[in-house]
């Protein structure tokens, strides 16, 4: 077994060792999320943080960690007798992201179930993880139905497992702890008020504090325990201090000052229901109990506001996280008590009894949150736009023929963007698709472990055979063969590419405002429904991948809104360069279905033939039968028709900027794939 990192040798990152920390003191305050860049030690403080738990006495054999003293009356393994319990170290879990439901909450024997009336159960992560840590890296990018499941059993503490009519519970108690890059996509705002905890982590930008990190890093990559036993004594003062934590835990008293505080600001802040308040009032009691008082200060409450409601304030996915301490503070001073002490007290935060600061080691880590253990930082992403080219049309313009880019319309909500026919993608609320979760369409064979039973067919299939099977008494003999997997259709996520054209013909800032707020409209549409998305923009003599597929929907509006015009209009080099990045993205993930989106007026310049290359670049798309839909922003008395021919080069359909604001893009959509469908059955 490799030596972990010791966590009291991580550098900085005050606010995740300290949400850490209370957790470990108080799980009941509802686990952590950890949001950061890459390389900022997410990873590593988590692992770290496995070696200070106590370790747990259990009931030896039971495989659902049942502790002696007071086992579980209903858990599968029991009923337990009195005795002696088995001490072990309290364990870290982690939950993969291609993780089946099965591998979570376990899994029943069915084909036993059925013939034996026999509770065969394979106890899953969730058993497993009970009285430790359930640690899911990159939960964004984790199942919403998974992540419904572990939400629950931390809240409820059990876990159940329901199964045709035969059902298991088992207790499921754990430190919840899930990491997460915001590039790479957000959680939906109800799943991150279920985390009690949230803190944002960076690379620190102080070159003292990072050449510690390093220096530490390269110390423990070349003897790891002597790097940890350079810490011995630091990780078991912290490791007493979380035993002696919890023993006072239910000695804290929290009065009704600190109670009006933690209501007021909730109220202040306007976050949605009140769950809120519960945390803050169960962290408030944590961080006293940590810093050895037995009553809540309002620097208590105001250090549990700051971990317990910057997530909770998010009420659309381009809202940035964060909380206004200034508005706190008035908040906290205004409803101020000094009937508990609460606010009237200000305690040396050195002492010990104030403050709830994790103890520091090493050299000095004043500097902010940084790469703790994990690779280097990534270099930030640079401007994607093309150079200036000479303008073409359209308003007057900034120098070199780019213009400022227009600011996007207001969003608006949109109808159901659907892919036609029955796809096998990812699981998500868009287009129909083969899922495993969904309704009954059908039975089969199951191909490897089955997963969801279709009864009716199973038991179709072995009744045939009883009498040659020798049945006898009342049960019904089974065999594997007999076995049907459900055949469920439900939805998938897709991936909608936009392809806009961004040259000087496109620039009038109106018009280019409408087309940005139509994108950020289903971009919001498609964070709702777990889709990705894209954009290539192309103008003067070139295309770019303004953003790369992704379900970041923060990183696609900020692409988004700095998007520049001006130039030539290489039509062709824009759909090329579509082209590409959809058959890059078969190769990744050849189950998602693509809906490509070209925003333009139809014009092609710039280059020999500009009109006869586009054409030949739409019909790649035709041939490799990708949906698709031109959205004509040609405006005018006159008007050449030419987004409608690109349409017909595409196998595709033209709508007009009209269109667009009236009958929203993603109606429009549908209805045209719907109509592609119907011609081609009947070709």
């Amino acid at each position: 077994m490799s030596t972990p990192y010791p966590f009291t040798a991580v550098v900085g990152q005050d606010d995740l060792r300290l949400a850490l920390l209370l957790n470990a003191v108080s799980p009941a305050v509802g686990g952590v999320l950890v949001r950061g860049e890459k390389g900022t030690a997410k990873s590593t403080a988590v692992r770290a943080l496995s070696a200070l738990l106590p370790a747990v006495d259990v009931v030896p054999g039971c495989r659902f960690s049942c502790d002696p003293a007071a086992p579980d009356p209903a858990c599968p393994d029991g009923p337990h007798e009195a005795g002696p319990g088995a001490i072990r170290p309290a364990r870290m879990v982690e939950l993969p992201v291609g993780a089946s439901e099965d591998r979570l909450v376990g899994a029943l024997d069915i084909e036993r179930a059925l013939s034996e009336g026999v509770k065969a159960f394979e106890p899953g992560l969730l058993a497993d993880a009970h009285r430790g840590i359930l640690y899911v890296d990159e939960v964004n990018l984790l199942h919403d139905h998974l992540v419904d499941l572990l939400l629950d059993a931390a809240a409820m503490g059990a876990s159940y497992v329901e199964r045709e009519g035969v059902s298991v519970r088992h207790a499921a108690r754990f430190l919840l702890v899930g990491t997460m890059n915001p590039e790479e996509g957000e959680l939906r705002p109800q799943l991150l008020d279920r985390f009690g905890l949230t803190v944002e982590v960076a690379a620190s930008r102080e070159p003292d504090q990072r050449v510690e990190v390093v220096r530490r890093r390269l110390a423990y990559d070349d003897d790891p325990e002597g790097f940890a036993a350079r810490f011995g004594a630091d990780e078991s003062a912290l490791r007493a201090r979380i035993v002696a934590a919890r023993a006072l835990l239910p000695s804290v008293r929290l009065g009704d000052g600190a109670l009006r505080q933690i209501a007021a600001t909730c109220a202040a802040f306007e976050v949605d229901g009140m769950r809120a308040d519960i945390v803050m009032a169960r962290t408030a009691t944590a961080l006293a109990a940590w810093a050895g008082r037995t009553d809540v200060l309002a620097e208590d409450v105001r250090q549990a506001a700051l971990l317990a409601l910057p997530h909770r304030r998010r009420r659309n996915p381009f809202d940035a996280p964060g909380l206004d301490e200034d508005k706190l503070d008035e908040t906290l001073e205004q409803f101020g008590s000094g009937e508990d002490g609460d606010g009237d007290d200000d305690p040396d935060p050195d002492g010990p009894g104030g403050g709830g600061r994790p103890p520091q080691d090493g050299p000095d880590t004043s500097g902010g949150p940084q790469d703790g253990q994990d690779a280097a930082d990534a270099p930030a992403d640079g401007d994607t736009g093309a150079r200036p080219e000479a303008g073409e049309g359209g308003s007057p313009q900034a120098s070199g023929g780019e213009q400022q880019p227009a600011r996007a319309a207001d969003p608006f909500r949109t109808k159901v963007l659907t892919v036609p026919g029955l796809g096998e993608g990812t699981a998500g609320r868009r287009s129909r698709a083969r899922t495993e979760h969904g309704r009954t369409t059908g039975a089969r064979r199951p191909r490897g472990a089955l997963t969801k039973l279709h009864l009716a067919a199973t038991v179709q299939a072995a009744a045939p055979h009883q009498r040659a099977r020798g049945r006898s008494g009342r049960g019904l003999v089974v065999r594997r063969d007999d076995l049907r997997q459900a055949v469920r259709e439900g939805h998938e996520s897709n991936l909608v590419l936009f392809v806009v054209d961004a040259s000087g013909s496109m620039a009038a800032r109106q018009r280019m405002g409408a087309v940005k707020g139509a994108v950020l409209s289903l971009l919001l549409d498609a964070y709702q429904r777990r889709d990705k998305v894209g954009l290539v923009t192309f103008r003067g003599s070139a295309a770019d991948v303004a953003l790369p597929p992704t379900s970041s929907v923060d990183a696609a509006a900020t692409r988004l809104e700095s998007l520049p015009t001006g130039g030539r209009t290489p039509l062709a080099a824009g759909l090329l360069k579509a082209h590409d990045v959809l058959r890059v993205e078969r190769l990744r993930d050849p189950a998602r279905r693509p809906l490509v989106v070209v925003v333009t007026d139809g014009r092609a310049t710039g280059g020999p033939e500009p009109v006869a290359l586009a054409g030949r670049a739409a019909r790649l798309f035709a041939a490799d039968g990708v949906a698709s839909v031109v959205v004509d922003c040609e405006s005018g008395p006159v008007r050449l028709g030419l987004a409608g021919k690109l349409a017909g080069e595409l196998g595709g359909t033209a709508v007009t900027l009209d269109e667009l604001r009236a009958d929203s893009i993603a109606g429009l959509v549908r209805d045209v794939r719907d109509a592609q469908g119907v011609s081609r059955r009947a070709a």
